[in-house]
């Protein structure tokens, strides 16, 4: 068995070299890849992955009023989850979740009890940073998602 994982460390060692050193000596790189990207009404889908971005907490259309910070994530969820089904996935599928959040330090707890009642089986994973404001005065938080869809 040592000799095996020695030969495949050898093996995988004599790849990295020969790719670094390919590139070292100028070697011409392969093409680059694009990804394709289309709109499905909404998020942009690559294959078998959807990305949603920029979901609002509070769009004034809506609802006159900002409303506080469970109100919003409520809102922003409810977005998202229709912009997942329209596109054919669901909330099920979301595998990672970012989080702009206005006053986290009173805001994180309402805001986090609330997104869990959209994720209470398996949670994606997450991800937040503190925001100072946005375009919309009375917005407490943005969110972004990356969904699979078959």
């Amino acid at each position: 068995m040592l000799a095996k994982t020695k030969s495949r460390r050898k093996l995988l060692e004599g790849a990295s070299l020969a790719l670094f050193g390919a590139q070292a000596a100028g070697a011409q790189a392969p093409a680059s890849w694009t990804p394709r990207k289309e709109s499905v009404g909404g998020p942009i889908r690559s294959g078998h992955l959807l990305f949603l971005s920029g979901i609002g907490g509070w769009y004034p259309e809506r609802r006159a009023k900002a409303g506080d910070i469970r109100q919003q994530t409520g809102d922003a969820l409810d977005i998202m989850k229709q912009a997942l089904v329209k596109a054919g996935s669901s909330m099920e599928n979301v595998l990672k979740v970012q989080v702009a959040l206005v006053d986290p330090e009173n805001n994180w707890a309402p805001m986090d009890e609330v997104y869990n009642t959209f994720f209470s089986k398996s949670r994606p994973a997450r991800s937040y940073f503190g925001a100072t404001g946005f375009r919309r005065p009375g917005q407490l938080l943005q969110i972004d998602c990356i969904a699979y869809v078959d």
